[in-house]
This record gives structure tokens, sequence and C-alpha cells, in this order.
């Protein structure tokens, strides 16, 4: 595997308009690198960033071969119910866009079912969905985490594990809030937050505000990492702001979690809480309630026998469900029906 990298504005973790700036340039630099590659048989855009989108289709174009566009955000709607975006010519431009890339894709594929409905009304023709995953090689449900828990000094207590982005959607601040309650009830517990993001430091000084000693800052460890930390968990937590339109969406985390064979505290609502539901992997809290959050914890930890067989059901129902290998089959069967279905036109 040949892997080019397209050069791109730097913009970590920097303001919303400096992201845009990073997703044109990367944008602009990858249609010349396309451009300049020979023998395509397929051109494959990923969104976010949807302006990638772009520079898929017009490659594809150009190569006179099949275009596949695949969402794994929707995006510019996420965007917009946060409020990240929100000045109105961007949003009718992103919009456009969005149906533009939708009506031009020889196939659209989404990695939620909660996608399906809104990319058929954008006008995509054929969707495709290959739903997020987790190889469960690479956890070990049996793994106790003792080198993760002692290393960071939480040999006695009930671990509740956030792994992934500290952002605006991902309503940290209900944690902190739930962590304050959980305090005084439950002083065994200690919630571990594993990341980064914008949102962090604000998060690491309102903790050291509210004097919380049962939370714990992490920084990011890389994926060859993850296993050793979730094993080092009791459970696992899973939040994003409650707003609707994250009902559709099929969180990595989560997949992660029940690999790992670890129980789910959920705070969110929608398709992956049927997910998690159906596989009797945690319980849900209704998004934005740090009281409900804080009980849903509290339930877990005081039954801890019954935690880890909710975990050990996620774990089961992954490898069921939603194997990694599962997944690649039915990418493959869709990558080489696309290019055969566009050479059998061709004769």
């Amino acid at each position: 595997m040949v892997i080019l990298r397209a050069n791109t504005y730097p913009a970590l973790h920097r303001s919303f308009a400096r992201r845009v700036w990073a997703f044109l340039s990367c944008m602009l630099s990858s249609f010349w690198i396309g451009l300049g590659i020979k023998n395509v048989d397929l051109v494959w855009g990923t969104s976010p960033p949807i302006f990638q989108g772009l520079t898929a289709w017009a490659v594809a174009g150009l190569k006179g071969v099949p275009f596949l566009f695949e969402v794994r955000d929707l995006w510019p709607q996420f965007a917009i119910a946060v409020g990240v975006l929100r000045n109105r010519a961007l949003i009718r431009a992103s919009l456009w866009l969005e149906r533009f890339l939708y009506r031009r894709a020889d196939r659209v594929m989404v990695n939620s079912p909660g996608y399906v409905e809104h990319v058929t009304k954008g006008g995509a023709r054929c969707v495709e969905l290959v739903p997020n995953g987790a190889d469960p090689e690479m956890f070990d449900p049996m793994d106790d985490g003792v080198p993760f828990r002692r290393l960071h000094g939480l040999e006695e207590f009930f671990v509740v594990l956030y792994a992934g982005a500290h952002g605006m959607s991902n309503d940290l601040g209900v944690v902190l809030e739930a962590a304050l309650l959980l305090a005084e009830e439950r002083p065994a517990v200690r919630i571990v937050f594993l990341g980064d993001g914008k949102e962090k430091s604000a998060l690491v000084k309102q903790a050291s505000e509210l004097d919380l000693a049962n939370v714990l800052f992490l920084p990011p460890v890389p994926k060859t990492g993850m296993a050793g930390a979730l094993a080092g968990a009791n459970a696992c937590l899973a939040i994003l702001k409650p707003v609707e339109e994250y009902k559709t969406t099929y969180p990595n985390k989560v997949f992660d979690y029940m690999a790992a064979g670890r129980p789910v505290a959920l705070a969110i609502d929608g398709v992956i809480r049927t997910v998690v539901e159906s596989a009797g992997c945690g319980l849900f809290a209704q998004p934005g309630d740090p009281a409900a959050l804080a009980e849903v914890i509290g339930r877990l930890a005081a039954e801890p026998g019954r935690s880890r067989q909710m975990g050990l059901a996620g774990r089961k129902y992954l490898e069921e469900h939603f194997s990694r290998e599962g997944m690649a089959e039915k990418l493959d069967q869709i990558l080489t029906g696309m290019v055969l279905s566009r050479r059998g036109s061709r004769r």
C-alpha cells in the first residue's frame, strides 16, 4: 500500500474559521495529487470534511471511474445543531454542497442506519450501510487492566473511563457535574477522562474549581494502547449533547467498549441506545442530565458482578453483529461491485 499525504493548513483545536481553511487546503492539495495518480479504478471520498467529497467527485469525473461518497458524520447538520456553524451564507453553501455530492455519487455509504433517511432525502440514488464496529482481536475482555490501574493509582476504585475527544459536542461538563454528585454518594468511584480536545483545558479548570478528587484527566494514547486502557476500566462512558441530530449516530467508542467487554454508561439516545439495549451491555441516562448519569454510574458500581456480565454480553453481541471482519467483507463487496459494474457498462 502506498499512502500519499496532502499538505494541509495546521488548525488543530483552533477556531472554526481556521478549521475551514484546513479543510479547503486539503481539498486543493489532494486534488492535484489525485490528478497525478494513474490506473485508477474507483475514487472514494469521505466526509467530514465534506469539502474532500468535492475533490473525490472531480477526480472521479476526470478519470472516468466510479465515485463512492462515504458519510461518517452528518455535516453540516451536526455543526448547525450545536451552533458551531452560524454564518447563513456558509450554511447555504454547505447544504448545497451536501446535496450536490449525494446526487452525484454512484453510491453513498453510511456508517449508521440513522443516516439512511437523511442522505436519501438529500438525493442519494444508492445507499449502502456499513456500520461502525470494532476488531475483537484487539481487546481481551478477561484482562484485568492491572498495569493501567497501578500506573494511575486506581487499584482500589471502581473506574469509569471516558475515552475520546474533549469537544463541544461531547458535553463533558455534565460528567463533571455527575462526578460532584458521586463524590459523597460513591466515594469508591473514579471517573477518568482519556484524550484531548478543544474543551479539555476548560474542563480541567472546572474540575479544579469544583475540587473533584474523584476525577482524573489523562493524555491520549495511540490506538495500540487502547486495549490496556479499557482493560483498566470497570465501566465506560459515552456521551453527547442532547441534540436531536445525535440520535442518528453510531459513536465508534461504544463499539470499542463492547469489544473490550466493558459495560457502557450511555448518555446518548437514538440508534446507539437500541444497540446497547439489544445487547444488554449497559445502562441509559437521559442526555444532559447530571443526576441521571450519576444514578446510572452508581448502579453499575453497586453491582460489579452484574456490570461484568453486561460487559461480556456486549462483547458477544459485537462478535455476532459488529465485528470489523464482517464489515470489511461487506465493504469489499461494495468496492468490487462498483468497479465491475463500471467495467461492464463500457463493453
